[in-house]
């Protein structure tokens, strides 16, 4: 297994409209789809988000993580994680990320913390709302009270375009869209 930066602009996009449809699932109602869309256009553009996915040897697409700067540009929280065919490709995907990236997750429940431990994320404090915060080695800060916030979207705001601009709303659906039907076989 390797990973890929996907950083070609059709593929990073169909990668990411593969990786809303599979986090959030067909009842999700926008949820994917300004997610998709605030990630395209506000989040890529200002490289303050990227794509990985971990391959197969044939290069197959087998995992994806869509990590997010921080308003320092010090540290990278992994916002968006799916494993395509099994869930040892996830864990590997997020193990050499570990390794190369100053790594930060947040978690709800013991099962997600485990698992994100198990990937090299060894340093843990409380949050906000019971959540856990993970911090890879590389990762700066040295205690809660250190790290900045992640970069995150308007959401309402894409959500407001989307029903007062109808036009703007059928062209993100059909970028999703053509994303999904484009997903790469190979990378």
């Amino acid at each position: 297994m390797k990973v890929v930066h996907v950083s070609k602009e059709t593929e990073r996009d169909a990668c990411l409209a593969r990786l809303c449809a599979e986090v959030y699932g067909q009842q999700a109602g926008l949820t994917p789809l300004v997610v998709f869309t605030g990630t395209c256009s506000v989040l890529f553009p200002q490289q303050a988000a990227r794509l990985f996915a971990a391959v197969n040897g044939q290069g197959k697409p087998q995992a994806l993580a869509l990590l997010v700067l921080d308003e320092e540009g010090e540290g990278m929280t992994v916002t968006h994680t799916c494993a395509l065919d099994h869930a040892e490709a996830l864990q590997r995907l997020i193990s050499e990320l570990t390794l190369k990236a100053p790594l930060r997750v947040e978690v709800d429940n013991a099962e997600q913390e485990a698992f994100y431990q198990e990937s090299g994320i060894k340093r843990w404090f409380g949050g906000a709302g019971g959540k856990r915060i993970g911090l890879g080695a590389r990762h700066p800060a040295k205690s809660i009270s250190e790290l900045a916030p992640t970069l995150g979207l308007d959401e309402a705001l894409i959500l407001r375009r989307f029903k007062h601009d109808p036009k703007a709303f059928e062209q993100a659906k059909q970028a999703f869209l053509a994303g999904l039907d484009n997903f790469p076989t190979v990378l």
